[in-house]
């Protein structure tokens, strides 16, 4: 395969489609920003792609609760297109808003190859109000999830009101018993958060940060990626270069961990086809 076709929705405040195009052509594949009406009426199929990216933003204004309406719209009228989109063995990221989309549609978790029941929730924070921080993040190496691959801990930034993960006990114990959950808030030494806030910086259960089905081709997160496509979009950047120069090395040489979910997927597409 010569090119990785990468679906990024845009439209009706899907906000973060540029970086996110921005990440996929880092990454290697060939981002398409496409408006969400014309998947919805069939303008452009999706089976042009390989990757359908449900990026972050406040989709519908998130009218009726975060992700309802883009869900409730994709469901009626893609739910059993998408599905067999990833039994094709194309894959599906959703980044924040687009997360709260896949649990409303009920693609994840996706117990039993059933993808159209809603079993588990993304609700208000715990502290109240929206979050706009970075986070560290611990990847757990035994899921199935082909996105968080070769990743062990992760500075990301998060940007939500309503990221709080939960579900009941028996849906989350199943999770953890098939590494679906693929990504936990973690402190900065790698040791996982405990519910300690800002480290969880909404309440989520178990610390949970993404889930993944249990094909590992649908992946759903409320960290952003794509606002960690340079070196220079870190925080504390200046003292990470301060530190490299002294080790003889140069930041602007590494690709920043947000590029590697984005990397993945296109490397698996292409070790497949």
């Amino acid at each position: 395969m010569n090119d990785v076709n990468v679906l990024v929705l845009t439209g009706y405040g899907l906000n973060c489609d540029n970086e996110t195009a921005h990440s996929v052509s880092i990454a290697g594949g060939k981002s398409h920003r496409v408006h969400i009406n014309s998947v919805l009426d069939q303008t452009v199929s999706i089976d042009q792609f390989q990757i359908m990216i449900l990026g972050g933003g406040f989709s519908w204004g998130d009218d009726h609760g975060a992700g309802v309406i883009e869900a409730v719209r994709l469901k009626k009228t893609l739910g059993e297109s998408i599905i067999e989109f990833v039994k094709n063995g194309n894959l599906v990221l959703g980044i924040c808003n687009g997360f709260q989309a896949l649990v409303n549609m009920g693609l994840l978790p996706g117990f039993d190859r059933d993808h159209n029941r809603r079993s588990v929730a993304l609700i208000f924070n715990d502290c109240g109000n929206f979050r706009n921080d970075w986070v560290t993040l611990k990847t757990n190496p035994a899921s199935p999830c082909v996105f968080t691959k070769g990743l062990d801990q992760i500075e990301l930034p998060v940007r939500h009101g309503e990221g709080k993960f939960y579900s009941a006990d028996s849906v989350t114990e199943r999770l953890f018993q098939n590494s679906q959950v693929a990504v936990q808030y973690a402190m900065p030494d790698g040791s996982l958060a405990n519910g300690r806030f800002p480290y969880n910086p909404n309440g989520s259960i178990h610390d949970i940060a993404g889930i993944c089905d249990p094909t590992g081709r649908i992946f759903g997160f409320m960290p952003h990626p794509e606002a960690f496509n340079h070196p220079t979009n870190h925080p504390d950047w200046t003292r990470k270069r301060e530190i490299a120069k002294r080790r003889g090395e140069r930041i602007d040489n590494a690709s920043p961990l947000g590029i590697h979910i984005f990397q993945n997927a296109v490397d698996a597409i292409k070790q497949n086809s």
